[in-house]
């Protein structure tokens, strides 16, 4: 399935390179936008950089982690995989100075829970969330289709969680290992972290899962290189070289993750705040301003409809009387 998707043909991409370069060019399409009279010393000290963006997304990232681990009820692993990755997408074509990264992450897992048929309502899923629930519903639903449209529409999300428990049932019948379902917690541990890395934008499912099952072993200090090498590239053996690179670079990913210093992150925060686009901020004048437009021209709208209809209905009426009249003439005549 996953060589025919989506995410394989628009979503996976060839090299961390290639997603610095794509974040690079949306901080320099906002700076540019919202920067037009600043000096470049002046861009430099309002904006966020390039880095900063990406220091203050995997801040937010840890938060979209923690938020489905506390959720209720509890949210299966394969909802919060789909909701990293709509979030990592989200960002690759947009600005976190754009939309805030705290409205987009709730908007991702909402998204996430209704695609991957999670069942909750929005009143169940905001009583998951702190603070003013009621503003929280109206960001999510007013960013739900705005979501969509930066994933142009590409939903369906192939995570490693069903290749995982390929692996474990083949190595059950085709290799000598005793109870390989005691990889589950090092499994579960390794592809909690692949979602703080590059990993689900540049790697198959496929080869991510391969990475954490033999992460696992060597822990438990259980070889699986037989397995890999007869087993399953025995009869394909010139693919074996690519595979191993690919493992090897995903551990290597999990391996260097730095974790956000706390200060750093405040300092950031307080930035985006003035930096931010206010047309979507929902605690703005522009944005309450552009909102009550939108009702107004919706409202507006609606009562043209309904004049419309009735008008309609007014003319028919008249029609119908018009007709009945001209029979009573043609009938007395």
């Amino acid at each position: 399935m996953y060589p025919q998707s989506s995410q394989k043909k628009y979503w996976t991409f060839k090299s961390e390179q290639e997603l610095a370069e794509l974040r690079l060019k949306q901080n320099r399409n906002f700076i540019a936008r919202h920067g037009t009279e600043m000096s470049e010393e002046q861009k430099s000290s309002f904006f966020l950089s390039a880095d900063e963006e990406r220091l203050l997304l995997k801040q937010y990232e840890l938060q979209l982690k923690e938020f489905c681990k506390r959720f209720e009820p509890p949210m299966p692993k394969y909802v919060v995989g789909t909701a990293f990755h709509y979030f990592k997408r989200f960002y690759l074509n947009n600005s976190s100075m754009d939309y805030h990264p705290k409205e987009i992450l709730a908007t991702c897992v909402y998204l996430s829970c209704k695609v991957e048929e999670f069942n909750v309502s929005i009143g169940q899923f905001v009583a998951n969330i702190k603070g003013d629930r009621n503003k929280a519903m109206d960001i999510i639903l007013s960013n739900e289709l705005l979501l969509m449209q930066e994933l142009n529409y590409y939903l369906t999300i192939h995570n490693p969680f069903r290749p995982i428990e390929g692996f474990l049932i083949d190595i059950k019948t085709r290799f000598n290992m005793s109870n390989p379902d005691r990889l589950r917690p090092g499994i579960d541990d390794f592809i909690d972290k692949t979602f703080l890395t590059d990993a689900p934008l540049t790697y198959a499912p496929s080869q991510i899962a391969l990475a954490a099952v033999l992460h696992a072993a060597s822990k438990e200090q259980e070889n699986l290189d037989k397995y890999v090498t007869e087993s399953l590239f025995g009869t394909a053996k010139d693919k074996l070289p690519v595979l191993i690179e690919a493992v090897r670079r995903v551990r290597s990913m999990v391996r260097t993750i730095e974790l956000p210093q706390k200060d750093k992150v405040r300092a950031l925060e307080k930035k985006l705040e003035k930096c931010r686009n206010q047309e979507n901020n929902p605690d703005s004048q522009i944005y309450k301003q552009r909102m009550k437009k939108m009702y107004e021209d919706e409202d507006d709208a609606e009562l043209l409809s309904s004049t419309y209809h009735m008008n309609a209905t007014d003319t028919s009426l008249e029609v119908s009387q018009l007709n009945s009249s001209n029979s009573a003439n043609m009938s007395i005549e």
